[in-house]
């Protein structure tokens, strides 16, 4: 499954693309952002479990703002999961 996510709480990036396989994230691109940063991040979480990144990432701030684009993946991620429950569930019906 891939989720575009429109980043909030002031971060660099603006948005964020996920794409989640049985559970594994498979593929992560940040639209502006630290490129450097942003890419590290995206490669490291690649073949991880997305509920372990959730849990890794969540909180992590940028400075004085109120989130950072780590903790805006794991929100990505964690809408994207909520997405594909709901689809499923509609699938089931």
């Amino acid at each position: 499954m891939e989720y575009y996510y429109k980043t909030k709480g002031g971060v660099c990036s603006q948005s964020i693309k996920v794409k989640i396989e049985e559970g594994i994230i498979t593929e992560v691109k940040f639209e502006g952002g630290c490129s450097g940063n942003t890419r590290g991040v995206g490669s490291l979480v690649c073949g991880m479990r997305a509920q372990d990144v959730i849990i890794r990432l969540r909180n992590i701030k940028c400075g004085f703002k109120a989130s950072s684009c780590p903790d805006q993946l794991s929100h990505a991620i964690e809408e994207a999961l909520r997405q594909s429950e709901k689809s499923i569930k509609t699938e089931e019906s």
